[in-house]
């Protein structure tokens, strides 16, 4: 849980419970030593009260009239006085609260917080052996409650100040410390999506001023393996364009007369002699098996390399693919949307369009089951974008890119693109991305 907390949280946190224990313990302290002080305080007025008894009860001794002496020295007293005498008829003697007459400043929660001392100090007075009051110590404690409260209130002010001088401190420190850690971070993340390109700032401690320039090394590393790959890839596709057409050649060249002679040596032995029991219907079979043939030649001629994308241009070369797979599967509607420049396209970037869109509607022809699909194809700015979508069953979840498109994509990364295989809105996406400076680029020579 504590791991999973921002970082100024797990360092505010503390030095916010810290403050908040000073003030509690500064609380307690006050509350321990306030009942000790406010006593020694009040000491010496409680020796004078005794010394004031006995000096009363000795004059009244003395005197005629002692009564008259005794409310004489009571008037004298006054009513603001801390010494106070208390007839039998007064009652009980007041407790120290009650001697507190001016409170208007100090909260009630903070005298009710502190314990008052007792402070009591009831010396009798005696008339003839006849005890007649008391003379009471009641001092007025609203001064040195003030004082407390005054001093609670410096502490908790002094806490407060600190508590926010030192989050100030900490709140620049944190940020100046984490800035260049978010901008680390952030870098990170680019790295793992691949942009190599935008450095990492390097700033805050030597620390993380190091570790900065280490991943703007790395970004270098890698920016530099990602190029090698795809030079080592483009030089792949490459040398396999130029198999499949060293390959096609050869069936073009070799099996396509061979077949041609096949027929034409079967049609001239059909009409050289007139058809003789099973001989004619054993002719005409071998001419479906070289049409047949024929037709499968071609078939691998077209998947191994289209060589008309060379003369006739990618655009067409893609509507002559359209056509041909309405014909062979006429219960699937197919429409497109073809930008009328495709046909500036050439080289390997043009041969990987045809094949990504050959073999996207290959896949929606074999495993869809769809009952429509359509084939769009744009240029905006130095982008080509492709998209091939089809309301088929869609694709297993544990299984996006099958033999086909996987080979689709070393095409698509080797022209520094991108291709992805999605499914949203019941429909089944083909969509690639392919920057527009590699047009123009001729296949690696063997």
């Amino acid at each position: 849980m504590w791991q999973r907390l921002p970082f100024r949280t797990q360092l505010f946190l503390p030095l916010g419970v810290m403050f908040v224990a000073a003030l509690v313990m500064g609380g307690i302290l006050l509350q321990l030593f306030a009942t000790g002080q406010l006593a020694e305080e009040n000491e010496p007025a409680r020796r004078s009260t005794r010394s004031v008894a006995a000096a009363l009860n000795n004059t009244l001794r003395a005197s005629d009239n002692p009564q008259k002496t005794l409310d004489a020295f009571v008037l004298s007293l006054g009513v603001s006085s801390d010494i106070q005498f208390r007839s039998i008829e007064s009652g009980p003697t007041p407790s120290p609260r009650d001697g507190m007459r001016n409170l208007q400043a100090v909260p009630q929660w903070f005298v009710d917080l502190l314990t008052i001392p007792d402070m009591d100090a009831a010396s009798p007075v005696v008339i003839d052996g006849k005890r007649v009051g008391d003379i009471v110590f009641l001092p007025d404690l609203s001064a040195d409650l003030f004082e407390k409260w005054i001093g609670f209130l410096a502490l908790t002010g002094l806490v407060a100040v600190l508590m926010v001088l030192t989050g100030t401190i900490a709140y620049i420190f944190a940020g100046s410390a984490l800035r260049p850690l978010q901008h680390l971070g952030e870098g990170l993340t680019r790295i793992r999506r691949g942009d190599y390109a935008t450095p990492i700032p390097v700033a805050g401690p030597p620390e993380i001023r190091q570790s900065c320039e280490e991943a703007n090394a790395l970004a270098t590393t890698l920016a530099q393996l990602s190029q090698d790959n795809r030079d080592l890839l483009h030089r792949l596709v490459s040398l396999q364009d130029n198999e499949r057409r060293d390959l096609a050649r050869e069936l073009h060249d070799e099996l396509g007369p061979l077949l041609f002679s096949i027929r034409a040596g079967t049609i001239a032995l059909s009409e050289a002699s007139p058809p003789v029991g099973n001989l004619g219907k054993s002719a005409q079979e071998i001419m479906r098996s070289v049409e047949a043939l024929q037709q499968t030649n071609r078939r691998i001629l077209d998947r191994l390399r289209p060589l008309y994308i060379e003369e006739l241009g990618l655009g067409s070369s893609v509507q002559t693919l359209l056509q041909n797979f309405r014909r062979q599967a006429p219960q699937i509607s197919l429409t497109a949307t073809l930008d009328p420049d495709l046909n500036e396209i050439a080289g390997p970037l043009a041969q990987t369009v045809y094949r990504v869109i050959q073999e996207a509607l290959t896949n929606v022809l074999r495993h869809a089951a769809a009952g429509n699909a359509h084939v769009q194809a744009s240029i905006a700015g130095e982008a080509l974008a492709i998209e091939i979508s089809d309301d088929g069953g869609g694709f297993p979840a544990d299984n996006v890119f099958g033999r086909g498109l996987t080979g689709m994509h070393e095409r698509v990364r080797a022209l520094s693109g991108s291709l992805s295989l999605l499914r949203a809105d019941e429909r089944t996406y083909v969509r690639c991305r392919l920057p527009m400076e590699t047009r123009g680029d001729e296949p690696v020579s063997r």
